[in-house]
């Protein structure tokens, strides 16, 4: 059986520029990038905190240290600038690659510079 569980994510990362008229996707800093390894042209999944908007794309790179999150294309059309989204990307494997598997989870603040990262999230509580 094969499993598809979160391999990444970039958690409350804030929209810096939404271009309708530009190639690729998404654009990620590449320090983000590097740090969730997700890969260029990887598909992604984008949940927007603000607009509740959710959609699939791929990644490509912006450069490092700008801290630029850059819909682009079609998918400018689902955030506005200042938004706040989650990109996760998915990795599928077998239950026992599953069971000794830590996602790469990775926290910004509002500049999109990491402030920390994990491999677990906490449970939730009632």
């Amino acid at each position: 059986m094969q499993l598809t569980l979160l391999k990444t994510k970039i958690h409350r990362a804030v929209v810096t520029h939404s271009e309708l008229n530009y190639e690729g996707s998404i654009a990620i800093d590449d320090d983000l990038l590097r740090a969730t390894g997700i890969r260029e042209f990887e598909q992604v999944h984008i949940w927007d905190v603000n607009n509740g908007a959710r959609f699939t794309t791929y990644a490509i790179r912006a450069e490092a240290g700008s801290g630029i999150i850059s819909l682009n294309g079609g998918a400018a059309r689902h955030v506005q600038v200042g938004d706040v989204i989650i990109v996760a990307a998915f990795a599928v494997m077998s239950e026992a690659e599953a069971t000794a598997f830590k996602p790469k989870l990775v926290y910004v603040d509002a500049q999109n510079r990491i402030t920390h990262t994990n491999d677990t999230i906490p449970a939730q509580a009632a």
